[in-house]
């Protein structure tokens, strides 16, 4: 069902001085800054040849992220982003196997404007797992 890793999601304190760390430090390939009121978050993305960095920052108070944050001060690992082609397929069997996605259960729009949800973390030995719909 999930086809390959899309990316791997970090929670930074600063964002312009992650993406620095990567486009300076690192010689990465990253895209400008994008605000997802939806997600509540403001996310950059490190292009490498085989998948993308996401980089996390909280956008305003109610951001998912800034709890993480607030227990994780220096950022961290967020989450595992995989793809798969049928999202309403794989929430079909993921739900009938006990597995929980997060929010109302239902996809919504992700960063990169394509159909997403998450699994809780009980579920996917300990890791907040994203799946997102591609063609």
């Amino acid at each position: 069902m999930i086809g390959k890793l899309n990316h791997v999601a970090i929670v930074v304190p600063d964002l312009a001085a992650g993406a620095q760390l990567y486009r300076n430090g690192f010689g990465a390939d990253v895209s400008e800054p994008v605000d997802l009121p939806d997600q509540g978050v403001t996310t950059v993305f490190v292009n490498l040849p085989n998948t993308k960095i996401e980089l996390l920052h909280p956008l305003g108070e109610g951001s998912p992220v800034a709890k993480f944050l607030a227990n994780n001060p220096r950022g961290g690992m967020h989450h595992v982003c995989y793809e798969v082609t049928d999202i309403e397929a794989a929430i079909e069997k993921l739900t009938a196997d006990g597995m929980t996605v997060l929010g109302d259960g239902k996809p919504s729009i992700g960063a990169h404007g394509l159909p997403v949800v998450f699994l809780h973390p009980k579920d996917a030995l300990g890791t907040l797992v994203e799946l997102e719909e591609v063609a």
